[in-house]
């Protein structure tokens, strides 16, 4: 699956409203409403100027979600899977 795609996958899933396993896991409107601005700069930013720009961006969403204390879960594994594939492009960049 490509970057920008996860990206997508990510940004609709955080746009939707929180189910009640995702407030019980630690996620509150605003959490959501911020991971989701961030990805989508990330993502506005790979489209603007092309998936070469992604050697700049530092995500930092694993540290995030340890620091609000967020739990395991759906919405955590799709920001997991941002982080690691966002690294990842960084590697192959």
């Amino acid at each position: 699956m490509g970057l920008l795609t996860v990206l997508d996958q990510a940004v609709a899933a955080l746009k939707a409203p929180l189910g009640e396993d995702d407030r019980a896991q630690g996620w509150t409107d605003n959490l959501r409403r911020e991971v989701q601005e961030e990805i989508s700069i990330n993502r506005s930013v790979l489209r603007r100027h092309g998936t070469g720009m992604v050697r700049h961006l530092r995500p930092r969403f694993d540290e995030w979600m340890e620091h609000e204390g967020v739990q395991p879960g759906r919405l955590r594994g799709l920001v997991g899977d941002v982080q690691r594939s966002l690294v990842e492009a960084r590697v192959t960049a």
